[in-house]
């Protein structure tokens, strides 16, 4: 009877265990969550803000670069729909079609000239060959890039550089598009994978979540986030598997 008392009691001690722990996770996600969304919120409309800020004091307002807006503006309603509706977050894709990558990330480097102008950084596009299609979802991708050169302007700052190109994949493997953004910064304080790992932990806050952003959206679409290296600062590139070459791309 002691014995079975005794056993009853641990049995019981281990599941309120197990419950505790399992109401702290949830806390933990939910309020990871919230970070995550109050990230893509400022982001997005500090870009929004910004780039009006540059088309009206250069006295023009390109269609280009309200495109550009409207797509950063895109992503801060995604982060409200991710808050109301967290599960997957990143990793859910929701509008997925045929998508021209170059164009994705020339709209993100043209929403963020004004961040980049106020912060005193050149920021520049430079594409190689042709562009390149995938199966995706535009404003997760718009979504991972602008994270990648958020970061690079706000931690590296100097110059930055986005520049892509379709490359054969290894050992035969798929096509990719590949996506580097390099700054002229200190470089990172960690190898990337570590620093998506612990996103807000060890002072690794604001750039930490952004990579742990667009490492979940690279996974989402078959692809990888990797550091790369660099005479100086940090390069963080962004694979995705290719669909079709797609030469005739802006």
């Amino acid at each position: 009877m002691n014995a079975a008392l005794a056993l009853g009691g641990w049995v019981a001690a281990g599941l309120a265990g197990a419950v505790v722990v399992a109401v702290r996770h949830g806390v933990d996600d939910r309020r990871e969550a919230v970070a995550r969304a109050s990230h893509e919120l400022r982001g997005p409309l500090a870009a929004a803000r910004l780039g009006l800020s540059l088309g009206f004091g250069g006295g023009e307002l390109s269609a280009v670069r309200l495109r550009a807006i409207d797509a950063e503006l895109g992503r801060a309603a995604l982060a409200l729909d991710d808050l109301t509706d967290p599960r997957g977050g990143p990793s859910r894709l929701r509008d997925v079609d045929r998508i021209d990558v170059r164009g994705v990330v020339a709209d993100s480097v043209e929403a963020w000239q004004g961040a980049a102008a106020a912060a005193g950084v050149a920021l520049q596009l430079r594409w190689d060959g042709p562009g390149a299609v995938v199966w995706g979802d535009r404003l997760r991708l718009a979504q991972a890039a602008g994270n990648l050169i958020a970061n690079a302007i706000e931690h590296g700052g100097g110059a930055v550089c986005v520049r892509g190109e379709v490359r054969p994949g290894a050992d035969g493997g798929p096509v990719i598009v590949r996506i580097a953004v390099s700054d002229g910064g200190p470089g990172l304080p960690a190898a990337v994978a570590d620093l998506c790992r612990h996103r807000a932990r060890g002072g690794r806050g604001r750039r930490g979540r952004g990579l742990a952003i667009a490492a979940d959206v690279a996974r989402a679409h078959g692809g990888r986030l990797v550091g790369a290296p660099s005479d100086r600062g940090a390069r963080v590139v962004l694979e995705l598997p290719v669909t079709a070459a797609a030469a005739g791309c802006r």
